[in-house]
Formats: structure tokens, C-alpha cells, sequence
């Protein structure tokens, strides 16, 4: 990190451009506003949040050496930092309730043989909510949440595959770390399609500026907080996307990053503050040991390599810990959970940050927004550990500190992945009887019916690879997921049976192209053209269990109960006083009959029950036949 003097000649040097610039503008002869040279961060804000303070970062050739000033009612200036790089200063602002939108001017003086002299002036937007913070209500279990890497899901507008001054130019879908082109546009062309399918969220990776010199299309090494990457679209694309979702009665969730930025990113070689970034050298990437926020023999050294360390190389680390950083990184997400009017946030690397930024992003979020929903990527195999971040319902703080509502499965990710490819012992550490050992793991969850449950996502091998391709497991797994506790998430490509064998691992492939939108494409997944018969019908069935997902209190709302398996046959219910959902899995290789009185728990007496999701009735007043290596879902209605 380079570190920056206000000596002598740089002070001299500001003093002559602030008296021209004093006489230009006092002589109306300045050919442009200076606000022209002056950007600030957030670049706009609201009044009437729930809490009042704003930290106004402006950033201009030598603005750290002036005199900041305001005069506008119901806001004031409680502070001001100057920067340790000469191009920023930190204001404190303090937006009362009296406060009304409009300009709010802001001056920049310097003095000069005595006098002040106006050096930059900037008009600052202060807003009205177009909502009230109760307006905003995240997910839950009813909804099913899409995550789609935009960049390989359908190109829209291939007018901004090359934008002029990005450091990567172009598409090449030959390469599978290159850009594809996907973008905004192309993800607002087919709502229709996602709605089609059952689901009710988009979840998009990063959108933000990426500006890499290669493998920017992942979004997660971000080089400008408040710019839409332009090969993605603009931010009214962004916002235009948010509102016909709303449209749809359909939600948008971020993916937000706070703790790591792109190593392109210009505080790189002008952070505003000295200890911004978590500047290693030699350079030390992360540990990734996430246990070390709660062990309590854990190193503070760990403890520091953990959250200090560099994620990798091209994405250096944020100090959560700085007091600035953090009020940054929490505005930022205020900011835009305003702007797009969000239906979530999930939050990339979780455990990566310093615990007292995410203990005070969680809970400022929830403060002001009680409704909202968020997720924390927590990728730990160990439900003692993901359990630590969910915090207890009615907003207290989870063990580890903060008010974050939800994580991320992982625990029950492999669980199901290895009961259904692991053959079964007599020990019962393998086949169905993990599962059903990993779902008792559920005591240990504040609010199990809270977190975010999938087969697959952007950093691992598609579902489909990891059932060794199998049809037939696909089909268990799918049930399974539309049937848990929890809020489901697909990853795009999952309907139609994408793959990954042939690159496992391979991020550039997991990450594949979604047949169909591109323009030339031989398949297209979004009509069903070229796909083969066990693609359409897997299609068809997912979109028909989804549909009739959204129909099920039970599943939304409901509790749990099951049966210890027997011989590789599995059930589980979820259940309210009015309403009944058994899903049954015989992993086994031969037929099970299966008699309703074993049940009766759930059943309570009643023999005639729908098969999900057509809705064919079905008698079990007689013993029901369930083939080898079969699923069902029966409904009970009261």
C-alpha cells in the first residue's frame, strides 16, 4: 500500500489551484461545475432511514487538504476525517427528521495568504424512499430461489460484450474462463421462463464492476462498489430487472462481497485511510480454517490468517476490522437493498470477515429492515459450526454474535449426495441412514426451516455429475429438496440435467453456457427445441413439483417428522393440523411395498392420497408398491 504525505509542495500546489478555481467561479467564467472532478460514495442517500448517520466518502485531486462545509436543513456535519491518500476526505453527516429531499450543497475551501478560496463544490442528492423499511420482506420456505451466473444464462444486448477501457475485451465462449456475454438484458427476456418453472427469486452472482484482466464474468472480485459492470448493462437495466420481478410477484436477491475486492480496484493504490486493505507481504492468502471464530483453543494467529489473509491472489482483503471499512460495507448494502428495492441479500465468504463487521452489518441490516432476508455462505460440513451464525427468532443475536437469519446448508448437501451414491452399511454411517442422521443434526438450528437448502451451486460439480448421472437419483434428489425444511435453491441448468463430468471441478464448465440464449444456439432450453426426451421430461417434472410446492402449507410452514429407514427405504413428512406431505425413497434394488398403518402417525386414518404433482388419487388402503430406485411425494388433504 503506498502511503501518502501532505508535504510541502503538494500543500503549495493545492493553494494555486484553489485560488483559479476560487477566481474562476467568482468571475462566472469556469467552463464546467466542479462537482464534475468530485465524486462522493454512497452516491446519493435517503431521508427518513431508521438511523440517521451517513458516512460520505468524496474523492477529488487534493480534497483532503481543504475545509469541508454545509449548510442545509436537518442535516449537519458531526465529523470529519481527512484522508491519508490526499484524493479523500471522510464526512459524518447527520440527516435529522426535519431534513427534505433535495441538493445538498456541499463546500470545499483552502485557504490562501489568509483567505479562503473555494476549491470544489459538490451538489449531493439526498432522496425520499419510495418505500418504508417494513415495505421490504425477504424469502422464506415458500419461495424457490434461482441462482443464475449471468454471464453464461442468455445474451440480451451483444452491443456490450466489448466495452472501450475494460481491461478484458470481448466474448469467446471457446474458453471457458472468458466472458460469454451473458448480461441484464438477456436474464429481463426470460422471466418468463424462470417464473414458468416454478421459481419465485433470482438470485444472479455479482453484477458489479469486475474490471480484471481476465476471468472477470464470476462478479466476485469487484473493483468499483456503485457502478453496474457495463458489459452486464446499466444500473437502470438493474433496477428495470428488479421491477419486473416485482411484477412477477417474483424477488430479487444480491449476491454481496464484503470481504474482498478485485486486485484492480483503485484503492489498491489510493485506499482512503491507511489500513484499508489487509496489505500482506509477503504476500499470505487465507488459512480458510472457519472454525477459528468459535473455537475456544483456537490461535490468535489462525485467527488472523483466517480473516486477514487474501482469499487468493487476485482478491485482496478488506479490514473489517477498521471502523470506516466497516460503516462502508454496511452502507453499501443498505444502499442498494434501497436502490433495487431487494428481496434478500447472501452474502459470498461469510466467515472470512472479521466477526465485529459481520456481528454489525447482520444486525444494522435488521434494524433497519426487520423483514428483509439474509444468508451467509458458511461452507462448513459441520452444523455445529454453520448453526453459530443463525441468530434465535425475533431478531436476537446468534451465538457468534450477529443477526444473520440464515445459512447455507452444507451439511445437508453431502448428506444427501453421499446417501444417495454411497452404498449402505450396517453401521448405518452410509446409504439413507445418512440422511436421516443428518436431519436429526436439526436440534442444534435456531430456525432450521430457515435455511437455504440445494443439491448444487457455482463453486461445486453439478448435481447431476455428482449422481454419477443418474436419472433416477436426480429424481430423488429433487423430490427431496422441493420437500425439506428449509428454502430450496437451484442453480440454473438443473431442469434440463447439466453436467459437468467432463471437466469436474472446472469452474469454467460447472458454470456452463444455458442452452437457448445465444443467438445461433442449436438448442434452446427456453422452448424445448433439441433437447432429448429425458431432458424434457425432467424439465416438465420440475416445473410441475414447483408448481404444486407453492400449493403446500405444509411445506412452507410445517414440521418435520421421520422414519428411521429401513433397508434403504426413507420417509418424511411435513405436516400442519390441515395439511400432510409424505415423500417416500426406496434407494433399494428391489420393489418395497409399503403399508399405510406404518404410518398412521401422519396419516392419522386417512387411505386416499394424491401423488404430487399430478394429483392422482391414490387408495392405500391396500399395501402400495414402491419400485427399486423410486421416489414419491403424496399430499393428504384433511
Amino acid at each position: 500500500m503506498f502511503k501518502y504525505n501532505n508535504n510541502k509542495n503538494i500543500i503549495l500546489f493545492l493553494l494555486c489551484i484553489g485560488v483559479s478555481y476560487a477566481t474562476a467561479h467568482d468571475k462566472g467564467k469556469h467552463r464546467h461545475s466542479h462537482s464534475e472532478v468530485v465524486t462522493a460514495e454512497p452516491p446519493n442517500w435517503w431521508v427518513g432511514m431508521r438511523q440517521p448517520y451517513l458516512q460520505l466518502i468524496v474523492e477529488a485531486p487534493g480534497i483532503a487538504a481543504t475545509q469541508a462545509s454545509l449548510t442545509y436543513p436537518g442535516v449537519r456535519i458531526d465529523s470529519v476525517i481527512p484522508g491519508d491518500h490526499p484524493d479523500y476526505i471522510i464526512l459524518h453527516l447527520h440527516i435529522t427528521s426535519e431534513a427534505n429531499p433535495g441538493q445538498m450543497p456541499l463546500k470545499f475551501m483552502i485557504s490562501s495568504k489568509g483567505k479562503p478560496g473555494l476549491l470544489y463544490e459538490l451538489s449531493y442528492p439526498i432522496k425520499a424512499r419510495t418505500a418504508p423499511s417494513d415495505f421490504f420482506r425477504g424469502f422464506d420456505a415458500s419461495d424457490v430461489v434461482c441462482l443464475i451466473t449471468p454471464d453464461r444464462f442468455a445474451n440480451g444486448n451483444p452491443k456490450n460484450d466489448r466495452v472501450e477501457g475494460m481491461r478484458e475485451q470481448g466474448v469467446d465462449r471457446s474458453r471457458p474462463y472468458a466472458r460469454h456475454g451473458g448480461d441484464i438484458q438477456g436474464m429481463t427476456e426470460r422471466l418468463g421462463y424462470l417464473k414458468s418453472m416454478g421459481f419465485t427469486a433470482l438470485w444472479p452472482q455479482p453484477m458489479l464492476e469486475n474490471d480484471m484482466p481476465e476471468a472477470s464474468y464470476h462478479g466476485y472480485a469487484i473493483t468499483h462498489h456503485y457502478r453496474v459492470d457495463p458489459r452486464f448493462g446499466s444500473l437502470n437495466e438493474y433496477i428495470a430487472l428488479s421491477d419486473s420481478l416485482r411484477a412477477l410477484n417474483m424477488k430479487l436477491i444480491f449476491d454481496g462481497v464484503l470481504n474482498h475486492i478485485g486486485r484492480e480496484h483503485r484503492w489498491m493504490k489510493a485506499p482512503p485511510l491507511n489500513g484499508w486493505i489487509n496489505q500482506n507481504f509477503p504476500l499470505e492468502i487465507s488459512n480458510h480454517r472457519r472454525t477459528v471464530h468459535h473455537d475456544p483453543y483456537a490461535s490468535r494467529g489462525d485467527y488472523s490468517r483466517m480473516t486477514r489473509g487474501w482469499f487468493v491472489e487476485s482478491m485482496p482483503d478488506l479490514n473489517g476490522s477498521h471502523p470506516e471499512v466497516a460503516r462502508y460495507l454496511i452502507q453499501h448494502s443498505i444502499w442498494w437493498i434501497e436502490t433495487l428495492r431487494l428481496g434478500g441479500i447472501r452474502q459470498d465468504t461469510y466467515s472470512y470477515s472479521d466477526s465485529s463487521l459481520l456481528s454489525e452489518w447482520s444486525c444494522r441490516i435488521m434494524e433497519e429492515y426487520p423483514g428483509m432476508s439474509l444468508v451467509g455462505e458458511e461452507w462448513s460440513l459441520n452444523p455445529l459450526i454453520t448453526s453459530r451464525w443463525q441468530a434465535q427468532p425475533g431478531l436476537k443475536r446468534a451465538p457468534a454474535g450477529g443477526c444473520l437469519g440464515s445459512v447455507m446448508d452444507f451439511p445437508l448437501q453431502v448428506g444427501l449426495v453421499s446417501a444417495l451414491t454411497a452404498p449402505a452399511r450396517p453401521d448405518f454411517s452410509e446409504g439413507m441412514a445418512r440422511l436421516y442422521e443428518t436431519l436429526a443434526n436439526d436440534f442444534i438450528y435456531q430456525n432450521p426451516r430457515k435455511l437455504m437448502v440445494f443439491g448444487d451451486n457455482h463453486d461445486m460439480d453439478r448435481i447431476f455429475t455428482q449422481l454419477n448421472e443418474d436419472t433416477a437419483l436426480m429424481y430423488m434428489a429433487i423430490n427431496y429438496l422441493s420437500v425439506v425444511r428449509g428454502v430450496p435453491q437451484w442453480y440454473y441448468g438443473t431442469e434440463i440435467l447439466a453436467s459437468s463430468s467432463h471437466a469436474r471441478g472446472h469452474h469454467g464448465y460447472i458454470r456452463s453456457d444455458f442452452p437457448g440464449g445465444w443467438k445461433g444456439d442449436t438448442v434452446d432450453a427456453f422452448t424445448g427445441a433439441g433437447l432429448s426426451p429425458v431432458q424434457k421430461r425432467m424439465q416438465s417434472y420440475m416445473s410441475a413439483l414447483l408448481h404444486w410446492r407453492a400449493r403446500q402449507p405444509a411445506i412452507h410452514y410445517g414440521g418435520t417428522l421421520h422414519f428411521a429407514p429401513n433397508d434403504e427405504l426413507y420417509v418424511m413428512a411435513r405436516t400442519t393440523d390441515r395439511s400432510r406431505v409424505l415423500l417416500l425413497i426406496n434407494r433399494s434394488n428391489r420393489a418395497r411395498t409399503v403399508q399405510a398403518a406404518d404410518y398412521d402417525e401422519v396419516l392419522r386414518g386417512q387411505r386416499l392420497v394424491q401423488r404430487a404433482p399430478e394429483g392422482v388419487v391414490v387408495d392405500w388402503n391396500d399395501p402400495l408398491t414402491l419400485p427399486a430406485m423410486t421416489s414419491i411425494v403424496l399430499s393428504v388433504d384433511p
